[in-house]
């Protein structure tokens, strides 16, 4: 299954875009690529957005894998989704043994708040 991702580098955020719902078919290829994604461009935080038909339910399990990486890696992590009851999922289900996982609803937000942050602790 293939699964629409982008991603770009905003403000020294990496920004990593799902465009589609993975099913369950596809979470696996998408935390590979969001993963490679991470390892590859070694930033120093990470915004993932779900992007319309992507902020469903088989997205989250990914979404909460990808910021245990982050944690491990020391690596601020913020989440952007429209979707209300993915974000109260994200939020309720998130590991609160490593950074804390912020969840907005927008994606400038995030980024803007995720670069803000990271200025802070420079």
């Amino acid at each position: 299954m293939a699964v629409m991702v982008s991603h770009a580098l905003e403000q020294g955020v990496l920004v990593v875009t799902v465009h589609d719902d993975p099913g369950s078919g596809g979470r696996a290829v998408l935390l590979t690529r969001i993963s490679d994604l991470v390892k590859g461009h070694a930033p120093t935080s990470v915004v993932l957005v779900l992007d319309g038909p992507a902020a469903a339910d088989s997205a989250v399990g990914v979404v909460l894998r990808v910021h245990r990486l982050c944690s491990r890696l020391g690596l601020v992590m913020s989440v952007a989704t429209h979707s209300a009851p993915v974000r109260r999922l994200l939020e309720a289900n998130a590991d609160a043994g490593g950074t804390r996982l912020v969840v907005l609803a927008r994606a400038d937000t995030a980024i803007r708040l995720t670069a803000a942050a990271l200025t802070a602790a420079a």
